[in-house]
């Protein structure tokens, strides 16, 4: 699976508080969840490493991706198939001195400006993105302290997008990020996203399958919502 193919990305921490990690990660890859990142600012490297082996395993049972997030050298240990930065994170070419070629690198980006930068690292030489995501778009925990930039953002991204097929160009993945649940996701998906990535959404969910194949069935498939924007 690549990214082009990936619709619902979930961020979740170690679950210490309902010490379900494995049987959470089972339940939202069997709703339709395409890849999962662990991100938990609160664990040792060790510990990172022995949950990133049990999302291996069930990643590579539902043939799903997994991803790790901030640290090249925790992906490199690892061998994840995705990397994950943000803007003040290790830069991609650096990143790219660490992790292999064939790993799959996203990058956060929270301003027009940075979804442009990121569209022209795509096929770059020595520091290659392969998706972005933009947001937050509403204020979330998960981001303390970060603006919420609005559906604006999403819309912007899905107009380069449009413009960049008209043209022949070929156009990065992107995913919409930032508070986004069962309530919103239809305003994300009407500014033009046809991908998303959730936390609580999924992660507090008493039910992930059903939570997350709920928001599944809220998104149009990637070529069906190109054909909307090039309209």
């Amino acid at each position: 699976m690549l990214p082009a193919d990936a619709q619902l990305y979930v961020c979740t921490d170690a679950r210490r508080d309902r010490g379900d990690f494995e049987e959470f990660l089972e339940a939202a890859f069997s709703g339709g969840v395409d890849i999962i990142q662990l991100r938990d600012k609160q664990i040792e490297a060790a510990e990172e490493l022995e949950l990133l082996e049990v999302l291996r395993a069930v990643a590579e049972r539902h043939g799903k991706l997994w991803a790790v997030n901030d640290r090249a050298d925790i992906a490199l240990l690892s061998g994840a198939p995705v990397f994950h930065v943000g803007q003040k994170d290790l830069p991609l070419p650096a990143a790219r001195r660490v992790i292999d070629d064939s790993v799959l690198v996203g990058l956060s980006t929270n301003a027009p400006e940075q979804v442009d930068a990121a569209r022209a690292q795509a096929g770059a030489t020595g520091g290659r993105l392969d998706y972005f995501c933009t947001g937050p778009l509403w204020a979330t925990p998960t981001k303390p302290g970060r603006t919420a930039v609005g559906l604006g953002l999403v819309e912007y991204a899905a107009r380069r997008e449009g413009e960049a097929r008209k043209g022949g160009d070929s156009f990065l993945p992107w995913f919409a990020i930032g508070g986004i649940d069962h309530s919103n996701v239809g305003q994300v998906v009407e500014a033009g996203a046809s991908r998303v990535v959730v936390v609580r959404a999924v992660t507090d969910a008493d039910d992930p399958a059903d939570a997350a194949a709920r928001l599944r069935a809220e998104l149009p498939a990637p070529a069906e919502a190109a054909g909307r924007r090039d309209a």
